[in-house]
């Protein structure tokens, strides 16, 4: 493959929005490297995702220590792209990672210790090769370690410079709230909340949303597609070579239900007349709520990524459509 020269008009493709109540804007978009960076998939492939996103103006790249299989293969395959493609545009990027979700066997590998968290970004920051991350988030909740040791580690690891900001992902609203308040002490830059949010997975407007408005902290949303359920490819069933279909997937068969199904099939024609593809409606519906300032995509292919980011061509809804979609995604 040929060396990598950034496309120069990169910027005016992408539409960006401030993080919370910071000075970071994120673009609507961000890459996400949880699935097809791992080290039973082609790297060249994934080298293309992200020169493509890149050249399209996405600014944010989003791993974890975790992401493979197996784990760390994801920060691994990424810094040896990084390495050939990305260094000289390092200060153009926003690469994050986490910890939180096990990593390394015995009781100092998983959840939210100081020891863990710490040694975790150690590792991460080896394996990418870099000097620092640009976002680091606790994974997930530990409901046995106190809040106030979890937060104490991202304090320290900013001021230890491997991190210029830090963010959360899963936490409820009310375990927010008690972060935020830690974080604030500390006077921490406290940047933005990961948490899974969707049509069909909805629980971030139950307190989540309105929190982080309050506090001035930004959110990014994973699993916007649900797994690739709210796409075109379960509308006729589960196809043989989809993510549903193989072991040690995320999702599971079962969770491919006739109501869901049913639900997506109707969205689907709401899409058609707006004249997008299911995908891209159900990426542009998270976005009408301003409190969500990215949407992050996981990328098999370079024309997945090239859907999603039509996405942003129609973003606008009209209230007869909203009607009929809520209809839909609450009905029983």
């Amino acid at each position: 493959m040929k060396p990598y020269t950034a496309a120069e008009n990169r910027y005016e493709k992408m539409k960006y929005r401030r993080c919370g109540k910071s000075g970071i804007k994120l673009p609507l978009l961000s890459l996400g490297l949880w699935h097809n960076f791992g080290d039973h998939d082609d790297l060249e492939t994934g080298r293309k995702i992200l020169r493509t996103a890149f050249d399209s103006g996405i600014t944010h790249f989003d791993l974890a220590n975790n992401y493979g299989p197996p784990y760390g293969a994801a920060e691994s395959n990424f810094g040896k792209i990084f390495a050939e493609d990305f260094k000289k545009y390092r200060d153009e990027l926003i690469i994050s990672t986490k910890a939180g979700w096990d990593m390394w066997p015995g009781p100092y590998g998983n959840f939210g210790s100081r020891k863990y968290l710490i040694s975790s970004l150690d590792q991460s920051l080896q394996r990418m090769g870099l000097e620092y991350v640009d976002i680091f988030y606790h994974h997930r909740p530990d409901p046995d370690t106190p809040l106030e040791e979890t937060m104490g580690a991202l304090d320290q690891i900013v001021r230890q410079g491997k991190a210029l900001y830090v963010g959360i992902s899963q936490y409820s609203s009310k375990e927010t709230a008690q972060a935020a308040e830690i974080l604030k002490q500390q006077r921490t830059p406290f940047l933005i909340h990961q948490p899974r949010y969707n049509m069909l997975d909805r629980w971030v407007e139950k307190g989540l949303l309105n929190t982080l408005e309050r506090e001035g902290i930004g959110s990014i949303a994973f699993s916007p597609l649900e797994q690739g359920i709210l796409t075109d490819k379960y509308l006729q069933g589960i196809p043989k070579d989809s993510r549903a279909s193989k072991e040690s997937s995320y999702l599971d068969e079962a969770q491919i239900t006739s109501e869901k199904i049913g639900k997506v099939q109707q969205l689907n024609e709401i899409a058609g007349s707006r004249g997008q593809s299911l995908a891209q409606m159900a990426v542009a519906w998270l976005l009408k709520d301003q409190r969500i300032t990215s949407v992050l995509l996981g990328i098999s292919r370079v024309e997945q990524l090239e859907e999603n980011l039509n996405s942003l061509e129609s973003l606008d809804f009209n209230q007869q459509e909203l009607k009929e979609i809520e209809a839909i995604l609450i009905k029983a």
